[in-house]
């Protein structure tokens, strides 16, 4: 399977077609694991992409730095009903459960569905690419609905005036002087729904937020609140109004630029470098050729047209361009409307971001820790294409696009892109990527069996092999599978290439599935072929006598063999075992019938000679009888082997047991018979399970092998991903079947916003004509039934060049580390193949931010600058009922809070003992869900989301106080522990009722700072007091009168009570944490605010702090300064995005002025991604709960 290929530009770039991005350096597998890191570009050269320029110029071809992009904003409605998306062979079988419900089947009869499409009411050939173009249209205005108070909406027509002074509406009851709105009056403007008008029920569900906006006015605060017909509109409004807001006191000509910007010098430049002849124009092959250098996915035709289109409009014809011409043709073929609007939220200059502003988006938006201007001017050095702009420290709309695209902005955590987990417990904790019938190139009965198979899924990172053997010719073993014999391979190659790529990819263990249907002599030969080919690489010491398996680390470079072993009984060089797993099967399809009945399982017998057996060590098979026998009887060097429909059966049967059963022991599950044309079974359905090996057909593309891919592209891909927490401890009770929120595991929140997409090609198998294709994305969460969704976006029409979706959506995970998530994108307009691209990625891999997803075809390869441009926040579930139910009507009826509660077991001394801790856990929500509500209501309040960060709630209400024309002053307090906000003076009743809910925030983060210690204590004494019964629970069971369904039934409660109040204990101490992080963030962004002169550090570091003078003045202030004063400081301003991540990291500050003294923050403590608190909880036994003090230590902001 090819992976990504690097191309080397004319100037010595190297560039990911991919992603359009710096390339690896290793090779990218099909797993779409980079190898190092991204080559940087030369940033020494100020010529560098005019270098590339000219060479495409001149017909060389070179690729040069990837962004493209065409606004068209004619959209399609969602269509109903469903469609699968998965154009793989896979097949349901007879006696096999069918996934659940968003793992839809390629092969199902299609619905016939009516095909609707609706359209913006923006012109299709509008292009916003410039401040310029968006005044422009706010001028000519547009219809849009007035939502008043009472939740009735109005048409208004709205429009700017052209001395861009007023924002008028029409027709109005009111007076017409009076139906306008001043712009210098502006405070603030909210994208989507962020006030209680709008949050309000009677309209949470009549439009969706893309389509709303809220303009916060006047020295009251009042909002004005809009709902357009599309978000393309939304967009252009809110930048337009947010620019007039920043720059309306200046004198600035937007219509009309009196010089040259940043970017037209540049690409002027360009034009100039390839105007070689110096007569004002280029030929219009040379300068669809320039563009195509620059913009690698961008169709020719496309760029064709539109010189065409511009010199028709300009009634010039012929063969040659001007440079008005050209630059015209680049701005409007390569401005991505979607990251111009980001830019311009984020600029403090105008239409490019310098090292303080990309500072900031860096750290707000994209969660990368300590950022610092030196770290920004190397992002612009990096990706700014143009001299001046590298010489100047900014970073113009192409720079940041290619930056966007960069391997900087993935969404794939680089973390992950290496070895990171824990792997130093047993080998039964982890799943382990495995492979079925590795050596089949098509289905069992017609596919042929080849060696490169086996290469290409070690490559991928397979850690468990089966090599099926049978008798050949000349006393050799052969491997094949299938009803053909033809396709022979001898054993002795199949380990020579095992032997050579074995490690090559990852060198933790790889296993060996045995599978022999040899007679005794050539037995004995491969016994010997493997002591040789593979030699000390093979794993045959003894089990010892502890009670797990090895871990990957101690058995790195070694290859265990799975297979039978003789009974310590027989003492012969040989002996009859069963064989009751594959063997069987293959067996049945070539007439054997000698067989036994082992347990209502079939099973035959076979000879093995002790020297085979003898190689087994770690991985004997064994066959499965019971759960209860297995507990009692099976060693944990045994693995059992399930057919898919029997491991199904347990899964629905015994969802509990069959997950104790794997913390414990492995377990392989394989493909039924029944599958013969090699399709897939859900991988999911068994790792929910903690089945560590499940077998896949790598050979058939489609759903299923995306998801196991996808899946193991984590941990490096090293093959061996660590189980969740809950499915390792000893105690610990999970169902596999679990459809709610599971005990002691904090759910969390996925907010996912798809924006665009990039250069989507027509799908392969599609027999429409022509190449315009009409796309539309699922977005999928796979994992236990309680997590599984899906959510679909409207239809796009006839626009694959850069699509603008503009829709939000928000999953409920409630078990992260066994979830994935899967981007889905299909044609509305297809016939015979709907299928474009997909991308899978496990939760835990998620980076917060504007990322982009690169797309992969079916089997795997990844798209050429085929890409997707989304939005990813992931927050904690917050308490009080979801955002959008947070209106007026809402509070009237107050829920009641859920307390998760211990269950009764039936043995009184147990149950007295838990019945003693419901109050630490009803005192342990209370103070989590009092926090969470506080947080929530102060960031509402804000006009933010509740996956907003405090440094952001901070920033937002000193830019209210800097845009208001009173004289408004608000303190922070940061002398004691917990920093106050207070108002002097008389302030309207939007900034009280913020300052109001601020301090109910601080109080409820106290007293759960404060009582956390002892509460956190009473869960962890009754949990190790609750352990203390766990040897001889059975037995005191018995002893009152418990057996049977009741005694199991009592063990289970007894393992649910240990995992509520292990969980509860951790889910508080995480709790506090973050409530000591929250206090660092206000502490921080009070200072860095920019209107502040002094400030105070905590009263716990002043013994801390000898170099520091002391501040005489003990607050900072935050109050209205006059503008020259500004220009000194950071000019605060509001960030206007989607959804933040929850653990904000924070950066270093800009460094201040030599005079002032800048005291420090407390030292709360550092924040942390929400998936370093997971790995910490998985690292974690069933007995780490002992109370660790919080250490101070004298942290920077």
């Amino acid at each position: 399977m090819a992976g990504v290929h690097a191309s080397e530009a004319a100037s010595g770039h190297f560039l990911d077609r991919a992603i359009g991005v710096p390339a690896a350096q290793g090779a990218t597998n099909a797993a779409g694991i980079t190898g190092s890191d991204a080559a940087a570009l030369n940033p020494s050269g100020t010529r560098a992409f005019l270098d590339v320029s000219a060479a495409a110029a001149r017909g060389c071809g070179a690729e040069g730095v990837y962004t493209n992009g065409r606004y068209r904003e004619q959209h399609g409605s969602p269509r109903t009903g469903g469609r699968s998306r998965d154009n793989s062979a896979e097949r349901s079988h007879g006696g096999v459960n069918t996934p659940c419900g968003i793992m839809k089947d390629g092969s199902k009869q299609r619905q016939v569905r009516k095909k609707t499409v609706s359209f913006s009411s923006m012109p299709s050939d509008r292009k916003i690419n410039s401040t310029a173009a968006c005044m422009a249209f706010m001028m000519e205005g547009c219809e849009m609905k007035k939502v008043r108070s009472n939740s009735r909406m109005y048409n208004r027509y709205f429009l700017l005036d052209p001395d861009m002074r007023w924002l008028r509406w029409e027709p109005s009851k009111k007076d017409s002087e009076k139906a306008k709105l001043e712009i210098k009056s502006i405070k603030e403007v909210r994208l989507g729904k962020k006030t209680p008008v709008l949050r309000s029920n009677g309209l949470s569900d009549q439009f969706p937020d893309e389509c709303a906006f809220s303009i916060i006015y006047g020295d009251n605060y009042e909002s004005l609140d809009l709902v357009a017909s599309t978000a393309d509109v939304v967009s252009t409004w809110v930048m337009g109004l947010r620019y007039l807001v920043s720059y309306g006191r200046h004198t600035v000509n937007m219509v009309e630029p009196s010089q040259p910007s940043l970017r037209t010098s540049w690409i002027g430049s360009v034009f100039e470098l390839a105007d070689m002849e110096k007569d004002g124009h280029i030929d219009l092959f040379r300068a669809f050729q320039i563009i195509k250098g620059l913009n690698p996915g961008m169709k020719e035709s496309r760029i064709e047209l539109k010189f065409k289109e511009l010199q028709k409009a300009k009634d010039q014809y012929g063969e040659d361009i001007n440079m008005d011409t050209f630059v015209e043709a680049y701005c409007e073929l390569c401005t991505r409307p979607e990251i111009f609007f980001l830019l311009v939220q984020f600029s403090s200059n105008k239409e490019y971001l310098d090292s303080k502003d990309l500072m900031l988006f860096v750290e707000v938006e994209q969660g990368v820790e300590g950022v610092t201007e030196d770290m920004c001017r190397d992002i612009v050095q990096k990706f700014e294409p143009s001299a001046e702009g590298r010489e100047r420290g900014y970073l113009s709309i192409d720079g940041f696009t290619h930056y966007l695209l960069s391997s900087e902005c993935h969404i794939f955590d680089p973390q992950h892109k290496r070895v990171c987990q824990d792997m130093t417990q047993p080998l039964s904790h982890y799943y382990i990527n495995s492979s079925h019938n590795a050596s089949l190139l098509e289905d069992h009965f017609w596919g042929s069996s080849d060696i490169s198979s086996y290469i290409r899924a070690l490559r991928m990172g397979c850690r468990s092999l089966e090599v099926i053997v049978w008798d050949g010719p000349d006393n050799e073993p052969v491997v094949y599978m299938g009803s053909s014999i033809a396709s022979q391979l001898p054993f002795s190659k199949v380990l020579d290439i095992i032997n050579q790529y074995a490690f090559e990819s990852s060198e933790y263990p790889l296993i060996l599935c045995l599978v022999t249907h040899c007679c005794i002599p050539q037995q004995r030969v491969m016994a010997q072929h493997m002591k040789k080919i593979l030699g000390d690489k093979l794993y045959v010491e003894p089990p010892n006598k502890e009670h797990y398996l090895p871990s990957p680390e101690k058995l790195k470079g070694k290859i265990l063999l799975k297979g039978k072993r003789l009974p310590p009984s027989c003492t012969d060089t040989e002996g009859e075992v069963t064989d009751e797993e594959e063997g069987l099967e293959m067996s049945r399809r070539l007439g054997s019938d000698e067989k036994d009945q082992l347990n209502g399982l079939g099973c035959k017998r076979l000879r093995l000679c002790r020297e085979l057996s003898d190689l087994v060590s770690l991985c004997k098979s064994v066959q499965f009888r019971d759960f209860e026998i297995s507990k009692r009887d099976q060693k944990y060097w045994e693995i059992c082997s399930f057919n898919e429909v029997d491991a199904n059966r347990f899964a629905n049967e015994f969802p509990e047991d069959f997950v104790c059963y794997n913390k414990r022991f492995l377990s392989r599950v394989y493909p039924t018979p029944m599958r013969i044309d090699a399709s897939n079974m859900n991988p999911q359905d068994f790792w929910k399970c903690g089945c560590q090996i499940v077998a896949m057909n790598y050979q058939t593309p489609g759903l299923m092998m995306d998801l196991n891919l996808g899946w193991f592209r984590q941990n490096g891909n090293c093959g061996y991903v660590l189980r969740p927490a809950i499915m390792r401890e000893e105690v610990s009770y999970f169902s596999a079947n679990a459809r709610d929120s599971l005990p002691g595991v904090s759910a969390q929140l996925l907010h996912i916003k798809v924006i665009s997409g990039q250069n989507l090609p027509k799908p392969r198998g599609s027999a429409a004509k022509g190449d315009v294709v009409e796309p539309y994305i699922y977005v999928e969460i796979h994992g236990i039934p309680a997590d599984c969704a899906e959510q679909r976006t409207k239809t796009v029409s006839q626009n694959g060049d850069n699509p603008i979706f503009d829709e939000s959506f928000e999953f409920q995970i409630n078990l992260p580390e066994l979830a994935a998530l899967r981007f889905v994108v299909l044609d509305d307009d297809y016939i015979g193949d709907e299928f474009i691209g997909q991308y899978t990625i496990p939760f835990e891999c998620l980076q917060p931010g504007y990322r982009h997803v690169p797309l992969q075809s079916l089997i795997g390869e990844f798209l050429p600058n085929t890409t997707l441009f989304v939005h990813v926040a992931i927050t904690n579930r917050r308490g009080g009922g979801k955002a959008h139910k947070r209106g007026l009507s809402v509070r009237k009826g107050r829920k009641t809070r859920e307390y998760t509660s211990t269950k009764t077991t039936g043995i009184k001394v147990v149950d007295e003992l838990f019945r003693a801790s419901t109050q630490p856990l009803r005192e342990a929500t209370d103070l989590r869900e009092n926090v969470q509500n506080a947080l929530v209501s102060f960031k509402e309040l804000c006009g933010l989301t509740p996956a907003a960060n405090m440094k952001q709630c901070i920033l937002t209400v000193s830019t209210w106080l800097v845009n208001s024309e009173r004289a408004l002053r608000v303190t922070v307090d940061l002398s004691e522990t917990y920093p106050t906000m207070e108002a002097h003076g008389s302030v309207p009743e939007l900034l009280r009722k913020v300052l109001n809910a601020y301090d109910m925030m601080i109080q409820t983060s106290r007293t759960l700072i404060e009582s956390a210690d002892v509460v956190h204590s009473k869960l962890t004494q009754a949990q190790r007091a609750g352990l203390d019964f766990h040897e001889d629970l059975h037995r005191i069971g018995a002893k009152e009168g418990l057996k049977g369904r009741k005694l199991q039934k009592a063990m289970e409660s007894y393992a649910w009570n240990i995992t509520v109040l292990k969980g509860q204990a951790d889910l508080l101490k995480h709790a506090k944490n973050e409530a000591l992080d929250t206090l660092r963030q206000i502490h921080c962004a009070a200072q860095s605010c920019g209107l502040s002169k002094n400030g105070a550090a905590s009263p716990q570091l002043q013994h801390h702090q000898h170099h520091l003078h002391h501040q005489p003045q003990q607050q900072t202030q935050l109050q209205q300064q006059p503008q020259a004063h500004l220009q000194h400081q950071p000019q605060p301003q509001t960030f206007p995005q989607a959804y933040l991540h929850p653990y904000p990291p924070q950066a270093q500050l800009p460094a201040l002025s030599p005079v002032q003294t800048v005291p420090q923050p407390p030292a709360y403590p550092q924040p942390q991604h929400q998936h370093q608190l997971q790995q910490q909880q998985r690292a974690a036994g069933p007995l780490n709960t002992v109370h660790e003090k919080e250490t101070l230590s004298n942290h920077p902001c």
